[in-house]
C-alpha cells in the first residue's frame, strides 16, 4: 500500500528535479545574439551558421546603447551570448561597461588584423565602411579637397551636404579628428565645416549624395556602402546616380593617417551562458564564407584578407584606412559632439 503512494510521488519529484536541472543548464543547441544591425544579409549569415553547425540563433535586435544597458541590467541572468553593433566607440563602451569578456580565440586573432581588434581581445571588427567625400563627376573633383581637414576651407563655402552632427558616424569622425589634430584644430575645423554647409543637416547618408545632381550641394559626406547599394540596384535610375557620383578617399598622402572607417564588430558577453557555442559563432564570423556574405550582400569591406569586394565597391577604387583605436574614439566621443554642436553643426 505504501508503495502505491510512494511511487507516484517519487516520479513527480524526479520529474520536477529534471525540469529544474534542465532549466538551470545552458541550451547547448543555441546562442542569443543581441544585435544593433538590422539587415537581411545578417539573417542569411545566421541561417548559414545554423546549417553548418546545427546551433540555432535567437536574435534580439535593438539600439546599441539600449542593448548594452539591457545586458547590464540583466546581470548574471542575461541570456545574451554575443553582442554585435556598429561603431568602434560603442564596442569600447560595452567593454568599459563590463558587459564583455576577452574571447581568447586563436582563429580571430590570426585572421583579423591587429588594427581591427581590441588590444585586450574584448571585440573585433567583422566588416568596414569608409566615410568618404563624394562629388559630381560631371563637374569634376573639387580642387584642393584631399583631406577631411580640407572640408573647412572657405573655398567650399555653401557646398557641403552632411547629416546631423549627433549621428554616430559623424561623432566618430569628429573623435578621429580630435585624436589626430587636438581640440583647438578640431574646433576650427568643425566651425569651418558648419560655415560651408549648403543646407541645414538633414536626412541620412543617401540624402546627401542624392542632393548633388540637382545642385543642392557640390560635396557630400557619406559612407561607402550606401552609394555601393545604388551601383548594385536593379533600378536604372539608381545605377545612373551611382555612375555620376565620384568618391574621394581622404588623407591618403604619404605619412597621412588614412580614411576613417566605421566598423561593425562582435563581442563575447561576459555572462554568456552558451560560451562554447558563442565562440564557434565568433570564429565563424571570420571565415571566408561569412565574410563573403557580408561583403557581397551588404556592400561592406571585408576584414579578412583574400575575400572579394562587391564590384560596386571595387569600382570606387582602393584606399588605406586609418588604424582604429576604439578606446580612444569612445573617450573622445562626448567632447567631439560638444565641439561639433558648439561650432553650429547641428
Amino acid at each position: 500500500m505504501l508503495r502505491r503512494f510512494l511511487l507516484p510521488g517519487l516520479a513527480a519529484l524526479a520529474l520536477a528535479l529534471g525540469l529544474a536541472l534542465a532549466q538551470a543548464q545552458p541550451n547547448r543547441g543555441e546562442i542569443a545574439v543581441y544585435s544593433a544591425r538590422h539587415y537581411d544579409t545578417d539573417r542569411r549569415l545566421y541561417d548559414a551558421f545554423t546549417r553548418e553547425t546545427g546551433i540555432r540563433i535567437r536574435l534580439i535586435e535593438g539600439d546599441a546603447d539600449q542593448l548594452i544597458e539591457r545586458i547590464r541590467n540583466e546581470g548574471a541572468n542575461s541570456p545574451a551570448d554575443v553582442l554585435i553593433t556598429v561603431d568602434a566607440a560603442r564596442l569600447a563602451r560595452a567593454k568599459e561597461a563590463g558587459v564583455t569578456q576577452p574571447h581568447g580565440s586563436a582563429a580571430v586573432q590570426s585572421r583579423i588584423p591587429a588594427g581591427l581588434q581590441d588590444p585586450q581581445g574584448h571585440w573585433f571588427a567583422v566588416s568596414q565602411r569608409a566615410r568618404v567625400i563624394m562629388f559630381d563627376r560631371q563637374a569634376g573633383p573639387p580642387a584642393g579637397l584631399a583631406r577631411y581637414e580640407d572640408l573647412a576651407d572657405p573655398r567650399f563655402r555653401g557646398q557641403i551636404c552632411v547629416r546631423a552632427a549627433n549621428h554616430p558616424y559623424n561623432v566618430s569622425l569628429g573623435a578621429s579628428i580630435l585624436a589626430a589634430d587636438g581640440p583647438a584644430a578640431t574646433e576650427a575645423w568643425a566651425r569651418g565645416v558648419a560655415q560651408n554647409l549648403a543646407r541645414p543637416p538633414q536626412g541620412g547618408d543617401r540624402d546627401q549624395f542624392r542632393a548633388i545632381p540637382p545642385g543642392q550641394c557640390r560635396i557630400a559626406i557619406s559612407n561607402t556602402y550606401y552609394l555601393a547599394a545604388f551601383g548594385a540596384s536593379e533600378n536604372a535610375a539608381d545605377r545612373e546616380l551611382f555612375n555620376r557620383i565620384g568618391v574621394i578617399f581622404p588623407n591618403q598622402g604619404a605619412g597621412d593617417r588614412g580614411a576613417h572607417v566605421n566598423v561593425s564588430g562582435a563581442a563575447l558577453v561576459r555572462t554568456a551562458p552558451n560560451r562554447e557555442n558563442a565562440l564557434r559563432f565568433l570564429d565563424y564570423l571570420t571565415t571566408p564564407q561569412a565574410q563573403e556574405i557580408l561583403a557581397l550582400g551588404n556592400m561592406e569591406y571585408p576584414v579578412v584578407e583574400g575575400v572579394a569586394l562587391h564590384p560596386a565597391l571595387a569600382a570606387m577604387g582602393s584606399f588605406r584606412a586609418e588604424p582604429i583605436n576604439g578606446d580612444r574614439l569612445a573617450a573622445n566621443a562626448a567632447e567631439a559632439l560638444r565641439i561639433l554642436q558648439r561650432a553650429g553643426w547641428r
